[in-house]
This record gives structure tokens, C-alpha cells and sequence, in this order.
């Protein structure tokens, strides 16, 4: 096949630049090819030319296991099994990969998952005996350069504790469709467009992405008259994440809130939310952008003060990109409709600019007001402050909160970024069912 003629020629090409001989190097090479089914694509094994042979399968860690990714070969000419005996780096994941030994006559059959095998510890690991351990391994070569973790938080965290199903509310809007239109415009280092444009169309809407030109005084003029024609003719704003104007001037979402304190962009928002019940969503940089508009927590455009809220850079000074768990805290808004208070959902985060901050008098207002309405936590379920759970040191572990009617939601995680086929070797619930709780809203 092509993917195999792609792999043969990578080997050839580590056997004349490495000196490995016949022997893979550690890496998997990155391919491009077309598309394709992805479930014709699950297999337990690479066949790389005619006389070397690597079979892979998942096994899920466990305590005391003697861990090892082993790179193994037939040579066809005379019979020998070969180890290759290589230093290795274990992923960051929830499984670890053990090889095994097979003929070429054993090709025929599919290994399925649980199939025992002899593992041999090519690296000189020893036992581990955690997955922290491994992490550690796999984190700590570059641990000098990028920090792997902060200082642990001595704070406590309090408990926030809501009346289930507090919605303020009514259960629907005056008007209602069953096919909201929602409004995705596109700013210029926008990438997230695409998820959530797949996002809300699983759920029923009907979508439309908006890319927005500054390339001119022109263009720049006819998307701002574009944007309030849409956000007029649409039922929610839904603003992606990404990097909008690489994140510049100092800080990030700013090229966003500046276009939206536009008074036509900001008269046709406040109609939506005022007059219309309609609905607005941030995640990431689009959460940046409602912060500095105060369209969270107040749910109104309003004039930036110094005692505001804010997100700012994370405590470890650079990007972080993760899977982390959060806690439905408050699910008294048409976003959360769907879901009960505490439940715990895994979220694919990606930012340098995700510490949520604000003042003490702000915070209690948040917490009384019930807008707290998602948080960072352990493995136990438990709201925490320190990394790897809290990927940027947000003040009480806070991730998303809403606008004091709950119709504005901002929020770090992207809880677009889901689908059958992602995070298959990592346990847990991905969907916050936020898409389709706000399309619900409005039938």
C-alpha cells in the first residue's frame, strides 16, 4: 500500500543518514496521504519492508508493571528474532505500547488487545510504580528548559455549593425556532472555527462563519457591516478560539473586543441579549475577548475599569496544551441545561493567557450570584490549584463563568473539540453537551 511503500522509504532513509541499518530509529515518521476511513485504519501492526516486522498493541498501565515500548524484528533470511536495543521516551498518555515477536506467516491474524506477551525492559526502567513515575521520565529532559510544574498552592479552596437546576431564566425564549442561527465570525488568528462550526451543526443549528478582513479602511468597514447584519439575523454569537492578531497588542482577545466596541457590532449585541434572549459563547481566546468587553460576568458591554476581572498568563509562563478535568459548578445557564451540578468532564485546553483573576469583592459576587459555573479538578473530583490539574493557577480553580442571567458563557476548555475516534486511550466524559443544550434553548 502506500503507507507502507511511505514507511519502507523511511526506513531506507534512517539506514543511510543513521548507520541503524535495518533497524527503525525511536520515532514514528509523520505521513501525509489521502483520506480515508478512519476505522479501516485501526491496526495492531506495521509491516515496514519484507524482513522487518513491528507489532504494536495497547495495554492500560498498572501499579508495579514493568514498563517498556520494545522494538522487535524477524529477519526472513536466517530465522534470527532480533531485539532492537534502543533508549526510548514513554508517551504521556494513558496507555503504554509493548511489543511482540511474530513470523511472517503469523501476519494473517489480527492480535486483539490482551493478547499475552513476553515484555523485555529495553530501556532499563525497572519497575514502575505509578504513572506519575512515567510521566516523570518521559517530562524531564527538557524539565531545565520548560518547566514541568509550579510551586504547590498552599491556599484551600472553598467548597461552592448550588441549588441544582437554579436557572433564572425562563425555560425558553419568547421566540422560539427549531433551528437557531448561529454566528461565527472569523478574526484574523481565529482557528477554532471549523470545530465549533461542526459542533453546532451536530446539534441542530444552522451555521455561519463570518471571516473578518482588515486587510484595508475598506474591508475592514464592510465586515464590521457584515458582523451586525449577521449577529441581527442570528439567535446566538459564537466567538472561536485561537490567536486573534497573534494575540497582540500585549495581551490576547483585545483585537476582538476592540471590533465589538464598535457601536454598530456593540448595538447589535446588546439587542440580541436585551430584546432578542439570544445567547453568547467564548471559548478561549473568544473567553479573552468577553473578559475585556465585560460581557462576563456583567452580560453587557461595558468600559474597562482597573478593578475588573481578567485573564492573564499562566503561572508556568508558557503555552499549555492538555487534557484536564473540570466540575459543573453551577448549571443555572441554557449552556448547561444538559448537564448536573458536579458532574466531572475531561476538557482538551490549549493557551498561554488562562489565569482567571479578580478581586475579592468581584469573587463573592460570582459565587452568591452563582456564575462560577465550571472549575479545575483532581483526580478525586476535587477543585484544585496546582498544575497538572490546574494548567494555569485561575483563582479558585475557575475555568468558565457566566453573565448573571446565564445567557453569556466564557470559558478556557474546548469543549468543541470532541467527536468519536479522539482520546481513545484516555478514560473519562468529553462531552459537556454545551452545543446542544444552547440549540435546545430556543425550541
Amino acid at each position: 500500500t502506500q503507507i507502507e511503500k511511505m514507511l519502507t522509504d523511511f526506513s531506507k532513509d534512517n539506514e543511510s543518514s543513521t548507520g541503524l541499518g535495518k533497524y527503525i530509529s525511536g520515532g514514528l515518521p509523520s505521513v501525509a496521504t489521502i483520506r480515508q476511513n478512519i476505522k479501516t485504519l485501526y491496526s495492531d501492526k506495521i509491516e515496514l519492508t519484507d524482513t522487518q516486522i513491528i507489532l504494536w498493541y495497547k495495554v492500560p498501565y498498572s501499579v508495579d508493571e514493568e514498563v517498556a515500548r520494545n522494538y522487535v524484528i524477524t529477519d526472513k533470511e536466517n530465522g534470527n528474532k532480533k531485539l532492537v536495543d534502543k533508549t526510548i521516551n514513554l508517551p504521556n498518555c494513558g496507555y503504554h505500547i509493548d511489543g511482540l515477536i511474530v513470523d511472517i506467516k503469523d501476519l494473517g491474524g489480527y492480535i486483539p488487545e490482551g493478547t499475552k506477551v513476553s515484555v523485555k525492559n529495553v530501556a532499563n526502567l525497572g519497575k514502575m510504580t505509578s504513572e506519575a513515575t512515567v510521566d516523570i521520565i518521559y517530562e524531564k529532559k527538557l524539565s531545565t528548559v520548560f518547566k514541568i510544574e509550579t510551586e504547590k498552592s498552599q491556599e484551600s479552596v472553598p467548597e461552592i455549593k448550588v441549588e441544582e437546576k437554579k436557572i433564572i431564566l425562563p425555560s425558553s425564549p419568547s421566540i422560539k425556532t427549531a433551528k437557531p442561527r448561529v454566528i461565527i465570525p472569523v478574526f484574523p488568528g481565529t482557528n477554532c472555527e471549523y470545530d465549533c462550526n461542526r459542533a453546532f451543526t451536530k446539534a441542530g443549528a444552522e451555521t455561519t462563519e463570518l471571516v473578518f478582513k482588515n486587510y484595508s479602511k475598506n474591508a475592514l468597514l464592510e465586515s464590521i457591516e457584515a458582523l451586525e447584519k449577521q449577529i441581527r439575523e442570528s439567535q446566538i454569537i459564537m466567538i472561536p478560539g485561537g490567536f486573534s492578531a497573534g494575540d497582540e497588542p500585549d495581551g490576547s482577545g483585545k483585537f476582538i473586543a476592540t471590533i465589538f466596541r464598535n457601536e454598530r457590532i456593540k448595538d447589535a449585541v446588546n439587542d440580541l441579549l436585551k430584546n432578542r434572549d439570544g445567547l453568547v459563547l467564548g471559548i478561549c481566546n473568544g473567553f479573552q475577548a468577553l473578559i475585556k468587553l465585560g460581557l462576563v460576568p456583567y452580560g453587557e458591554i461595558v468600559d474597562i475599569e482597573e478593578d475588573m476581572a481578567t485573564l492573564t498568563y499562566n503561572n508556568i509562563n508558557r503555552h499549555m496544551s492538555s487534557i484536564i478535568r473540570t466540575k459543573i459548578t453551577s448549571n443555572k445557564s441554557p449552556w448547561f441545561s444538559e448537564v448536573n451540578v458536579g458532574d466531572i468532564h475531561n476538557v482538551a485546553i490549549s493557551h498561554g493567557e488562562g489565569r482567571f483573576i479578580a478581586n475579592e469583592e468581584l469573587l463573592r459576587q460570582l459565587i452568591t450570584n452563582d456564575q462560577i459555573a465550571t472549575q479545575y479538578v483532581d483526580l478525586e473530583g476535587n477543585v484544585s490549584l496546582d498544575m497538572p490539574f490546574n494548567p494555569n493557577g485561575s483563582v479558585l480553580g475557575i475555568e468558565g463563568i457566566t453573565s448573571p442571567d446565564g445567557r453569556v458563557l466564557g470559558k478556557m476548555g474546548h469543549s468543541e473539540r470532541i467527536g468519536e475516534d479522539l482520546y481513545v486511550n484516555v478514560p473519562g466524559n468529553f462531552d459537556q453537551k454545551i452545543f446542544e443544550s444552547g440549540v435546545k434553548y430556543f425550541r
